[in-house]
């Protein structure tokens, strides 16, 4: 008996030791709902420079199948050398992975689809012959209750645009965001893997973020035995600032800093670099823990026309596919399709991608990404020929050009107005408020930040933007590309903070209320309303203004919040409203500070 059981256990070995089998399969992480589930295969040994190349020339798709509801995700999977080459370096190896985020409980069951062939990872074609290994594979495994609270989007479940001004996570709750936008090249930094930082282009511009290093705390992930403390610090800074978005180039091989990019070099545009992307994914998965939003800006301006010429070619899917496959998994996120978007109208253009081909894109990046992520796009051209239902943007990542911010609010109303004309209310961000030579200046050279917070800040909110975030001018200390201290804007990421504080802290309807200036008798103030049940009221000077309450009878309870301070609810002289038509809100609490700016919430009681 026991010599049978040793010749079973020898043709069990020998069986998986046979080519063109499946050598090893595990599923890992928490099998929580909400929570990356990574499915990990040995497949074919190769490298990131064989001839055969593992990124183009393989295909992995990983089809999802919730048993109850049979609601179905087709995810992309990538080649990942050893499988740990975030620490080891590797460019090599036999792992493959895919990455889910369910969001149901119970069992799902996948199936392995991996083909092989030219051009095979973008190719759609079903004639692609098999690449055999974990081709055809099938398994199941349970998702249980997320255990997760508080900031962590794993409590709260994917972000989605759901048709409305305002994104919504899985759980029903609506998100308003505010963050950094600069530096553009925040991942231009010296512990992640990769030549960039030694190939001659523009290495002045190199980041090593040493001022957050104070901002890293023991258990915060590492990798290689100790790197990345610096750049996790800076995202923990945001954090603890009660900011909870931030963005990042991922492709600017031409442009300013040209030293952020996925690809083994500088050149090589169809291979990738398995342990920097590994590193980059450390990252975003510390900033979902942290509850910090990921905002993709995947084309900087000048690389708009590098790829295929700026068409949806081989190139510029494969780019697209690889960023769906390592990153589509993140809860709360946007694919911005380009930074600084060039003037199509123009004869010639500024850049060679007309509308039709913008489009286009999003179509391929819709067909790839099985979450549909919020889709969007700067402004150059105006969004006129990318409105409708017809394609797949979501909504808009407005940059302005006035340097104290004063076209924020007007642009994003007419965006919501003519997008909502045209079929599709888009969500808007406004990501670049400001103008590219100042913007957003650093504490030293404006400790108030008077034009930021009135009609950047508080002018997109009040318009009905879902959030803003915030550029660094050129010419300015810290900026756009040299920023490596976020404490050099400390102030205003706590005027950031109060604002947040204001509608979420106060349970603010801002999902059912509009911007309706036309209701306060101050010019130049704002409102949000929901007609007759709650107005919330910007008076940018303070001072005392009438409320129109229109034909709305009621009691409204009326309540004073400062904008600079943040705190509590105030009372002024005037406690409560009756009645309709125009009512006086009386004058802010705070006798020497009336002619500052305040914020006033008038709900029905």
């Amino acid at each position: 008996m026991i010599k049978d059981v040793k010749i079973a256990a020898c043709l069990l070995v020998l069986l998986f030791m046979t080519p063109n089998t499946i050598m090893a399969q595990e599923i890992k992480g928490e099998l929580k709902k909400w929570h990356k589930v990574t499915l990990v295969f040995e497949g074919p040994q190769t490298s990131e420079k064989a001839e055969e190349n593992p990124f183009l020339d393989y295909r992995l798709n990983v089809t999802f199948t919730h048993s109850a509801s049979q609601e179905k995700f087709v995810i992309p999977g990538y080649y990942a050398a050893d499988g740990d080459a975030a620490n080891t370096g590797a460019e090599a190896g036999n792992i493959w992975k895919v990455h889910f985020a369910p969001d149901k409980e119970g069992e799902w069951t996948y199936q392995v689809d991996f083909k092989k062939g030219k051009w095979a990872a973008v190719r759609s074609s079903e004639k692609i012959k098999s690449a055999e290994y974990m081709d055809g594979k099938t398994g199941s495994f349970t998702i249980n209750k997320t255990d997760k609270t508080g900031r962590d989007f794993r409590g709260k479940g994917r972000l989605q645009y759901v048709g409305e001004r305002y994104l919504k996570f899985q759980n029903g709750e609506y998100f308003l965001k505010c963050g950094s936008d600069a530096p553009e090249n925040l991942l231009a930094y010296d512990q992640f893997d990769g030549t960039f930082k030694n190939d001659g282009h523009k290495d002045d511009l190199i980041k090593k973020w040493e001022a957050h290093r104070q901002d890293w705390k023991e258990g915060d992930p590492i990798w290689k035995g100790g790197k990345g403390k610096e750049i996790i610090g800076a995202i923990n800074y945001l954090a603890s600032k009660g900011m909870n978005a931030f963005s990042f180039l991922t492709m600017n091989i031409e442009g300013d800093d040209q030293n952020v990019f996925p690809y083994i070099d500088y050149d090589t545009w169809d291979r990738f670099d398995t342990s920097k992307l590994d590193q980059w994914e450390i990252l975003f998965e510390h900033g979902d823990k942290l509850g910090m939003f990921l905002h993709f800006k995947t084309l900087e301006f000048e690389n708009q026309g590098l790829l295929d010429n700026g068409g949806t070619g081989l190139y510029t899917k494969l780019y697209y596919r690889e960023l769906i496959a390592r990153f589509g998994h993140h809860l709360a996120m946007n694919w911005n399709l380009a930074e600084e978007t060039g003037d199509w109208t123009e004869t010639p253009p500024t850049f060679p991608l007309d509308a039709a081909e913008r489009i286009r894109l999003a179509e391929y990046i819709s067909f790839v990404d099985p979450y549909k992520h919020h889709l969007v796009i700067h402004n150059g051209a105006w969004y006129d020929e990318i409105y409708g239902p017809n394609t797949k943007f979501t909504g808009a990542s407005l940059q302005t050009n006035k340097a104290d911010f004063s076209n924020v609010h007007k642009s994003v109303l007419r965006i919501l107005n003519e997008s909502k004309k045209a079929g599709k209310i888009w969500a808007v961000a406004c990501d670049e408020p400001g103008d590219a030579q100042h913007s957003l200046i650093t504490d030293t050279e404006d400790p108030e930040h008077n034009d930021a917070r009135k009609n950047g800040l508080w002018g997109a909110m009040m318009a009905g933007a879902w959030g803003t975030e915030w550029y660094f001018g050129y010419k300015h200390p810290h900026s756009d590309l040299t920023c490596q201290d976020y404490r050099s804007r400390d102030l205003f990421w706590d005027q950031g903070k109060i604002c947040l504080d204001f509608f979420n802290e106060n349970n603010i309807p801002f999902w059912n209320m509009e911007s309706n200036d036309s209701l306060i008798s101050s010019e130049g103030d704002y409102v949000l309303s929901q007609t007759g049940e709650s107005y919330v009221v910007y008076l940018k000077n303070g001072g005392e203004s009438t409320l129109d309450l229109g034909n709305s009878d009621g009691d409204y309870e009326v309540s004073w919040y400062n904008p600079r301070k943040g705190g509590a609810l105030q009372k002024g002289k005037i406690k409560s409203i009756s009645g309709s038509g125009n009512q006086s809100l009386g004058k802010p609490p705070v006798k020497k500070e009336q002619d500052k700016d305040w914020v006033v919430w008038v709900q029905k009681k």
